[in-house]
């Protein structure tokens, strides 16, 4: 049983979801929310005040002036796509504290939370890339 605990506690440590990230940014928190896709994917739809950081190019030079000791979220187009994995992956090999935001942009649209958008309603191919 302590397995399992321990697996449930990892997911959470490791996890987040729309409504525990909307309630982090309303009380201000120090989150900062990572679109990992491309900036493509991220010009078309992204969640509000998040910052286009393809998984890609996280490097030392890409993250230097980032706060060390923000929470960094992670997300992508949602399940099937593992951009947010990737970054929240470099991100924690850079030595920031990371989460992943489960289900990605399709679960926090789902959720009802509000995306901000380029109005081209143009379909994107995979931004994971």
């Amino acid at each position: 049983m302590h397995e399992q605990i321990r697996h449930y506690e990892d997911k959470l440590r490791y996890e987040i979801d729309s409504w525990d990230l909307n309630e982090s940014v309303k009380r201000e928190e120090n989150v900062v929310v990572i679109d990992a896709r491309s900036p493509e994917a991220y010009e078309a739809e992204h969640i509000p005040d998040a910052i286009n950081v393809p998984h890609r190019t996280m490097n030392e030079k890409a993250t230097a002036a980032f706060d060390r000791e923000a929470l960094y979220v992670t997300y992508c187009d949602g399940i099937g796509c593992n951009a947010s994995t990737k970054g929240a992956l470099n991100m924690a090999r850079l030595g920031f504290r990371t989460k992943e935001l489960m289900g990605g942009l399709d679960w926090w649209k789902r959720d009802g939370y509000p995306t901000e958008t380029d109005g081209a309603k143009q379909p994107i191919s995979c931004g994971c890339g």
